[in-house]
């Protein structure tokens, strides 16, 4: 695979999975875009590996759960780099309660993040891919999305509603040749699964036929083959990347 010449945003860049995108895209010689909220020193030093090895790329800082700011995003990128050809929506947070449990602020935030956060980008993205008869977009929804998860009501329904987004995108511009595609992560190495109890680990890995979580490198993967020519007649699709844990 090769994406030399071309130009990506990552949304929520600065660590876990956006992060291995980031560097990976960079290794197959895209010019890529590293947006953060408020991570801005992880943010510099995904920026500080990337150059290291050789790539081009920039930080932005931009809130996307506010459409002015992706707007924002994508103007400062096609201005600098004059195109926009792969969109990784991947910013995304986490306020596990049930329901019960669960106030009207962390509903708002999950939901304005996860999922209205890749309609702002998609919203102000899909002009440039639209004049230039091509793009590549890729939304991180979960395995959460597709199964349900306890105590997640809002992520599921964000994740799940991403998925929604993503084939009615796809069916929309794909005469443009733009590709919309989404790919639902298991259980990760990241800063979200760190935190969990050993038990609930323990629980979960019963449940993975691999019998391992997975790692960011191997989302970013996925991903890449996604932004890549090789996946140029696929749309439309999630790709489940999570060791077996669901299978449809």
């Amino acid at each position: 695979m090769s994406l030399a010449g071309k130009v990506a945003i990552v949304t929520g860049g600065s660590r876990g999975i956006g992060r291995a995108t980031v560097l990976k895209l960079s290794a197959l010689g895209a010019t890529v875009v590293i947006n953060y909220n408020k991570n801005e020193a992880e943010a510099k030093a995904v920026l500080q590996a990337l150059t290291e090895a050789g790539g081009i790329g920039q930080t932005i800082q931009a809130d996307i759960s506010q459409l002015a700011e992706a707007q924002r995003l994508v103007d400062e990128t096609v201005k600098s780099y004059r195109r926009l050809d792969i969109l990784v929506n991947n910013a995304g947070i986490t306020r596990d309660k049930l329901l019960l449990q669960m106030n009207e602020e962390a509903w708002d935030a999950v939901i304005n993040t996860n999922l209205k956060g890749s309609y702002n980008c998609c919203k102000a993205a899909i002009r440039t891919m639209l004049k230039q008869r091509a793009g590549r977009i890729i939304n991180l929804t979960s395995i959460s999305g597709q199964a349900g998860s306890g105590g997640q009501s809002n992520y599921s329904a964000a994740k799940a509603g991403l998925i929604g987004f993503t084939k009615a995108l796809a069916r929309e511009v794909g005469s443009r040749s733009i590709t919309v595609n989404a790919v639902a992560p298991g259980f990760i190495e990241t800063d979200m699964t760190a935190v969990l109890a050993e038990e609930f680990k323990q629980k979960a890995l019963a449940q993975i036929p691999l019998e391992r979580f997975g790692k960011p490198e191997e989302i970013a993967e996925a991903v890449a083959f996604l932004a890549s020519d090789g996946a140029a007649y696929i749309t439309g699709h999630v790709l489940t990347v999570d060791g077996g844990m669901y299978m449809m």
